[in-house]
Order: C-alpha cells, then sequence, then structure tokens
C-alpha cells in the first residue's frame, strides 16, 4: 500500500486527479446539442432593427425625449418602477405608463 503524503494542500492532494466521464454527463452533452440543432432549425430571430423600421433618428429621439420626461415627472410623485402599455387604436398608437403609486 503506498504511503500518504501528510500535510498536503487541496491543490496537491488533486494534482494528477482526472474525472472520468458519467453516463449522466453523456446524457447531458447530447441533450445540449439536440437542443442547439432544435435552435439551428427553428430559424434566426429578426434582426432588432426591424422592429423599428420607419423610425427616424429624429422621431426615436423625440419619442426617447417624451418618454424621459415623462419618467422624471413621476418619480417626483415618488413612482420609482414604470413600464408602458401600447396600443393601436386606428391611426393612432397610444402609449400608456403602467405603475402604482405609493
Amino acid at each position: 500500500m503506498p504511503k500518504i503524503p501528510k500535510n498536503l494542500t487541496d491543490k496537491d492532494m488533486f494534482r494528477d486527479w482526472v474525472e472520468e466521464e458519467t453516463m449522466e454527463d453523456k446524457f447531458l452533452q447530447a441533450e445540449k446539442a439536440a437542443d442547439a440543432r432544435r435552435r439551428a432549425q427553428a430559424g434566426i430571430e429578426p434582426p432588432a432593427e426591424l422592429g423599428r423600421t420607419g423610425f427616424t433618428p429624429k422621431l426615436t429621439e423625440d419619442l426617447g425625449k417624451a418618454l424621459t420626461e415623462l419618467k422624471l415627472q413621476l418619480a417626483m410623485k415618488g413612482v420609482t418602477k414604470l413600464t408602458y402599455k401600447v396600443k393601436k387604436d386606428g391611426e393612432t398608437i397610444l402609449i400608456t405608463p403602467k405603475y402604482k403609486e405609493k
């Protein structure tokens, strides 16, 4: 029986140890590969720019300023968590803030 050295650090004790691949590891690798294939077959998501079709830089800036102004007004009232609801009504698009007042 080999003699076990004493006063070794954890790093020294595990220096030459190599973990064997288990059945679980093989199944997990196969599952990840199948998931990657499934995602590739599902297709690539459309680019984010597609959602901004028709938005000029000026329009984007104006919308950003208006939303920032609204957020600051609500912050003065104590509203910290805020989301928006977007609704299309005929040719009108409404952006409504959703929040809970304290």
